[in-house]
């Protein structure tokens, strides 16, 4: 049986760490050939050395998503290695307290609102423009997948810039389906997951202790989501069994919004 993403090129912002490491490793094991990129290049070059030490082919390329200059040199580097590219994964993203300790709509530094932004959606905006030529040029099932959030459905404390990234990529991944059809883009938006945002998020907190149970308990299934049942879920938009499915969000949240105007014991 073919493996499910077996030569596909897959570039995978942001993926020194967490979900992006996580879904790099798994579309390494089901054959994809892959792009590691990050500015943490030490993580990065550790996930590169897991896919190789596992039999995989993978590069790493510092790219900080900000920099036009990184997003094009990274392009560069997937296409000279590995002839195109097939599989955009944009997920790359920060959270407003590495930035900040106010974390309101009013009070929020603007340098902080600036690098949120610049980084959650012009970035994710740099690679799709740059990426597309190549996407579009590809014969084997070209997609993107974007990274939103259960913040891009429904408003959270100390979200205010990246809450309305978050919106903003539902918002441009129809765009980008509709514009580069029939290359597909998708997006989907997890709940809270065991990543080091999510736990920075968590310590920026007053109440430190409610916000941990907050992102628990407000589950249907009550524990914090793993970054691998993201990336499981990525792999396949990714894929060719995907291939009818575009300029969708999906929701992989634990069944947290599915009750979340209702109180349970």
């Amino acid at each position: 049986m073919a493996l499910q993403l077996e030569d596909k090129v897959c570039i995978v912002t942001g993926s020194a760490d967490g979900i992006g490491k996580a879904t790099a490793l798994e579309m390494a094991k089901r054959g994809g050939k892959v792009v590691v990129t990050d500015i943490q290049d030490t993580m990065g070059e550790e996930t590169v050395a897991q896919i190789t030490g596992a039999g995989g082919e993978a590069i790493y390329v510092h790219c900080d998503v900000r920099k036009l200059d990184d997003v094009q040199g990274m392009i560069k580097a997937a296409v000279d290695r590995f002839g195109g590219i097939d599989v955009l994964h944009n997920n790359a993203g920060v959270h407003e307290s590495v930035f900040a300790e106010e974390l309101a709509v009013d009070t929020l530094p603007l340098d902080a609102w600036d690098a949120v932004y610049e980084i959650n959606l012009r970035g994710v905006w740099y690679c799709t423009k740059f990426a597309a030529p190549y996407l579009k040029a590809s014969k084997r099932g070209p997609a993107i997948v974007n990274a939103s959030s259960t913040a891009g459905h429904a408003g959270y404390p100390m979200t205010p810039v990246y809450g309305v990234c978050k919106h903003g990529i539902i918002g441009l991944t129809k765009q980008s389906a509709i514009d580069l059809a029939p290359v597909r883009c998708n997006s989907y938006s997890p709940g809270s997951t065991d990543t080091a945002m999510i736990r920075k998020y968590t310590e920026a907190a007053e109440d430190k202790e409610a916000v941990w149970r907050f992102q628990t308990e407000n589950n249907l299934i009550r524990r914090l989501g793993d970054p691998h049942d993201i990336a499981q879920l990525v792999c396949f938009l990714a894929s060719d069994e995907a291939s009818w499915i575009t300029g969708i969000d999906v929701l992989i949240d634990g069944g947290s919004l599915a009750w979340r105007d209702h109180h349970r014991d």
